[in-house]
């Protein structure tokens, strides 16, 4: 591909003639096969979170987050109509289609409506939505939001270096590693050294329809196993 350059012979990026601003991330509810997400309401989703999170053994799905674990429901009610009264980051529930609970939260945050970029963040799931296809149908749904209706360039995932689940994670959903921001947080009384992916407007497409297949109903037997991974199935929609 030849380089653009300017009257100057400098070298310049690829003109946007129709580029605008995009709208910010709404109070919206998105719904799939195995889950929906609603804008987070403290009131309706507090003590079902609280509830599916001390499901797990210990507090150590709350390490790498800012905040928690929190030693009571009512700590963790008070943090929820907090961030819940904000804009950004945005806060969604996922709602699990099985049982109607809430089981985990996820936010859009960051948001820069003027140059079509977004962060998602803030993910915490619940032990009822690790390795199941409601964590994954949760990510593509914000993602197809973002990405479809508002028309964002740039989707972001960072996270602790150290998080290697976190990263595993990114990889595993389609986003491409971008490199390692030194120091760049203090949280917690600890330094964090941020690992920095993404996923391009551009990329979304041959993404997407990975996600479609492998949340297709046909894609898992009769014990809920995946015949083909997200990975394989990726491959094959850009190879």
């Amino acid at each position: 591909m030849s380089v653009r350059r300017n009257e100057y012979d400098q070298p310049i990026g690829a003109p946007l003639p129709d580029w605008s601003a995009r709208s910010l991330p709404g109070a919206v509810t998105l719904k799939g096969r195995y889950c929906r997400l609603e804008s987070l309401d403290a009131a309706r989703h507090s003590a079902e979170l609280d509830a599916a999170y001390r499901s797990g053994p210990d507090g150590r799905d709350w390490t790498y987050l800012p905040v928690g674990p929190f030693e009571n429901a009512q700590d963790y009610r008070h943090y929820l109509k907090n961030i819940a009264a904000g804009n950004d980051p945005r806060f969604y529930t996922v709602i699990d289609h099985g049982d109607g609970t809430a089981v985990g939260t996820l936010a859009l945050m960051r948001q820069d409506p003027a140059n079509g970029v977004v962060e998602v963040g803030n993910v915490m799931f619940s032990p009822a939505m690790q390795r199941s296809p409601i964590s994954t149908e949760a990510q593509f749904l914000l993602m197809s939001y973002v990405f479809d209706d508002l028309g964002y360039r740039r989707y972001e995932w960072k996270c602790d270096s150290l998080n290697g689940p976190s990263r595993q994670t990114a990889e595993r959903l389609g986003f491409q590693f971008e490199g390692i921001f030194r120091q760049a947080i203090v949280y917690k009384g600890r330094n964090r050294d941020t690992a920095w992916y993404s996923i391009l407007d551009t990329e979304w497409p041959a993404i997407k329809r990975a996600f479609e297949s492998w949340l297709a109903p046909e894609n898992f037997d009769g014990q809920g196993v995946q015949r083909r991974s997200l990975a394989e199935l990726r491959a094959s929609v850009t190879a």
